[in-house]
């Protein structure tokens, strides 16, 4: 049985194919518009999901929609007579796009449907629809190792639950209890990354990188005005301090008197009082979630977690919950976002809808998460040739020992390998590569390629089998979910007067023997990497560590400021020509950027991608 999963039309549009409860294929549609969140009808990403399947959509069974828009409608309506006649023109902006397209969406998704299979309407498979965060918990505890875990899911809203616990056990998810709109632990941080100046719904990384740089000086404000915090960990946000129930804007006057100034303008320079804040509400959210643990494993009485929705992404809160908290066990949906919708959707309806047996796999069942498109070496050669680049073909081992030897040489390498990655990190897939131990690199890698802030701090991808040689962490990591300190044996000291130093300044002080990837608080967001999921990436590490005596690389996303990771091999060669990477890998042809001629073109490509 094949079931397509869909969520679309508010953020990180994405499909999925399920067939009788193995995952095929997934990706979000951003990666073949080329726009990033992109929230458009995925037609991309489902051709993708059929063509992976082998199937075309005539031989789909269920198609299943990852939220329930009347029911959000229904929220619409009754948040704006609470807080009438506030809210008018927001009420009147979003009210057209509803009664023109959302609250017919199961026509829209049909006659989309219809348009891409190219069958009439009569013809399409049944619709189904869950709601949001069924799915979100759906994508956490179906894919999950465990056979009985909590279910935790926090967002910024679906319907209206913000904050939702569920028990799983076996094939079935049950409902324990929700926080409803406006409350949410999602949208309070949202607040935060609008007022600090950054892009609401893709921003929100941006303050958790920038924390370490502040002091939580405003915490306590934030717990005495803004968020009244339970011991259990429930809550309830004051609204009158925030425009997100009822405005256009996330904050208002009321919130910027309470932190002494107007919003930051976005680009404008980051102060230190950006930096407080940052440090602040990550503090909080960190002090919310590690409560909802406790209550969580009390309440039910489970030893396993698994965890979804946005604020699943904040890897700091992971770690602490992790390391602090009392679970065993935690997994963590590597598409937490509203992506991640589409699959969870698709699997309820097989284990619940459908009530077909679950057994858990060892690992878990999201395949390392690479359930992107995958391109031959033929077809790479094909599209090499065809762009005139200049490139060498070089056997597996030979290329592995040459990119090795290129990295400590401090070369940065676009790494483009296999099947592309499902959700927001790049895994070893998509990726840019660079050595951990340079102390130039962070800076060269954030100015020269990314084109993106000073401030912002890189991953490392470390051999499962000696992370623990490096980090406080045991046990897997492999989707870059969680932040680990580095250990006091890889620290440098540091000169008593740069303990002294404030915010940015901090910096360019080397505080271990890898400060490429590690933070200023000496902390680092780990991905482990896994002879079974990714062995071509595994075996590099493997002779960069051979070569160098250091497990881990820098593993960022392959991609500019505001462009989504690469998908094609076409994708990855634009990216490569327009930075300063000094190699690309693809499959196995290396290209260097010193051979190639002069790129057709100027700096009016930046245009083509709006800010993040």
């Amino acid at each position: 049985m094949n079931i397509l999963g869909i969520s679309a039309f508010y953020h990180d549009s994405a499909a999925c194919l399920v067939r009788d409860g193995k995952i095929l294929a997934a990706a979000q549609e951003e990666r073949f518009s080329r726009k990033k969140h992109d929230a458009n009808f995925p037609a991309a990403a489902i051709r993708f999901c059929l063509s992976e399947g082998g199937i075309a959509l005539a031989d789909i069974d269920e198609v299943v929609f990852y939220d329930k828009p009347l029911i959000k409608f229904e929220r619409l309506l009754e948040t704006y007579l609470s807080y009438a006649p506030r809210g008018l023109r927001s009420f009147l902006t979003s009210m057209p796009v509803w009664l023109n397209e959302k609250l017919n969406l199961k026509g829209l998704l049909k006659q989309e449907l219809a348009a891409l299979g190219g069958v009439p309407q009569s013809d399409l498979p049944r619709l189904l629809f869950a709601q949001h965060h069924q799915s979100h918990a759906a994508s956490a505890f179906f894919p999950s190792p465990f056979e009985r875990a909590a279910v935790l899911c926090m967002d910024g809203v679906g319907e209206w639950a913000t904050t939702s616990v569920w028990l799983g056990e076996g094939n079935r998810l049950e409902p324990q209890w929700e926080i409803r709109f406006p409350h949410s632990l999602g949208l309070l941080y949202s607040a935060f990354t609008y007022f600090t100046g950054f892009k609401v719904n893709s921003g929100e990384y941006k303050l958790m990188g920038l924390a370490p740089y502040g002091e939580p000086r405003f915490k306590e404000t934030i717990l005495k005005h803004l968020i009244a915090l339970k011991d259990d960990g429930t809550f309830r946000l004051d609204m009158r301090y925030f425009n997100y129930a009822h405005g256009l804007t996330m904050t208002n006057r009321r919130f910027a008197k309470l932190f002494g100034g107007p919003p930051r303008a976005p680009e404008a320079e980051i102060t230190q009082r950006e930096m407080d804040l940052a440090a602040s509400i990550q503090a909080v959210t960190e002090e919310v979630v590690l409560r909802l643990g406790r209550t969580i494993h009390s309440e039910l009485g489970v030893e396993n977690l698994c965890l979804a929705g946005g604020v699943a992404l904040n890897c700091v809160a992971n770690g602490r919950l992790l390391r602090e908290g009392p679970f065993e066990h935690i997994w963590i949906q590597p598409a937490s976002g509203d992506a991640g919708g589409a699959l969870g959707a698709a699997l309820s309806v097989w284990h619940q809808y459908l009530d077909r047996p679950r057994i858990p796999t060892p690992d878990d069942a999201m395949c390392g998460a690479y359930l992107g498109p995958a391109f031959t070496d033929e077809e790479i050669s094909a599209s090499l040739t065809a762009s005139g680049i200049v490139h060498q073909h070089l056997e597996e081992e030979t290329l592995i020992a040459r990119v090795a030897q290129l990295l400590e040489e401090e070369s940065v390498v676009g790494w483009f390998q296999g099947r592309m990655e499902f959700g927001p990190r790049a895994l070893g897939a998509r990726s840019i590569l660079g050595d951990p131990r340079s102390p130039r690199m962070q800076s060269v890698m954030n100015l020269k390629i990314k084109y993106r802030e000073s401030f912002r701090p890189f991953a490392p991808a470390v051999l499962a089998e000696r992370v623990s040689d490096c980090f406080d962490h045991s046990g897997a990591s492999p989707y870059m979910l969680i932040t680990a300190p580095v250990l006091p044996s890889q620290r440098i000291d540091i000169e008593a007067a740069q303990h002294t130093l404030f915010g940015i300044d901090k910096l360019n002080i080397p505080r271990s023997r890898v400060p490429a990837i590690t933070h200023v608080d000496y902390s680092a967001r780990i991905q482990t990497v896994h002879r079974e999921t990714n062995p071509r990436f595994h075996r590099l590490i493997e002779g960069f560590a051979e070569r160098t005596g250091c497990p881990m690389l820098i593993n960022t996303s392959f991609n500019v400021r505001g462009e989504p990771i690469v998908c094609t091999p076409e994708d990855a060669v634009r990216c490569f020509m327009r930075t300063e990477m000094d190699y690309l890998v693809l499959g196995n042809h290396l290209l260097a950027k010193s051979e190639q001629g002069d790129w057709v073109g100027d700096d009016t490509w930046r245009d083509e991608f709006e800010l993040d």
